[in-house]
């Protein structure tokens, strides 16, 4: 990631840790994609990365009532030390999701709602390469990106300047078929708390 985009991500979320959590904790399409995600993996003691983590509510603090072991990831140090608060069972990294370093066939599942859109469109294919590195064979991937054609925007978002930056749909698809990744399900989801729309994936590391 560039680093003027890269600060202003951090800045801003740092600047909205407690903003952003009231207005965008509860969601319907998350949760349902949430649901989804804990069908696909083992009933309990799954290892799962949870990418973009904020302040690790609701999804870490979800996964760790559920059993499972659960690593967040998110740049931000306001979310993240907020997270550590919130979730005392979760570990959890300060970090660019496209700096991280895991072993081969880490996790049974990965989830990145919402974070993806906040890197720049190529390296977004970059970071799903890693995640098919990182996932076991037969594991699960669900997270959202950008809809529509491709594009960057930088602009004023609850307050803060923010980036955000996507693929179009097919390029994303491809991202995913391109590195052993088979797609299970995708569509394009109006949010529910936020007059936005989302491209959500689910996909499973081919064996």
């Amino acid at each position: 990631m560039s680093s003027y985009s890269k600060n202003l991500v951090l800045a801003g979320y740092d600047r909205i840790a407690d903003k952003y959590l009231e207005l965008f904790g509860v969601s319907k399409v998350r949760q349902k994609w949430f649901d989804q995600l804990v069908d696909r993996v083992p009933n309990t003691g799954a290892n799962i990365l949870d990418l973009g983590c904020g302040a690790g509510i609701p999804v870490a603090r979800d996964l760790c009532s559920l059993g499972h072991n659960v690593i967040g990831v998110d740049g931000s140090k306001e979310q993240i030390a907020k997270a550590k608060i919130n979730v005392p069972d979760a570990e959890f990294i300060q970090s660019d999701m496209t700096e991280l370093d895991f072993p081969e066939s880490s996790f049974d599942g990965i989830s990145a709602f919402y974070s993806m859109t906040h890197l720049p469109a190529q390296e977004q294919c970059r970071l799903i390469s890693n995640i098919s590195f990182w996932l076991k064979p037969g594991a699960t991937f669900i997270g959202s990106f950008g809809s529509g054609d491709a594009g960057s925007w930088t602009g004023e978002w609850l307050g803060v300047p923010m980036f955000f930056d996507h693929n179009s749909e097919t390029t994303t698809l491809d991202c995913f078929r391109k590195n052993s990744l088979n797609i299970r399900e995708y569509t394009v989801e109006q949010q529910d708390n936020e007059d936005v729309s989302f491209l959500w994936v689910e996909a499973i590391k081919i064996d």
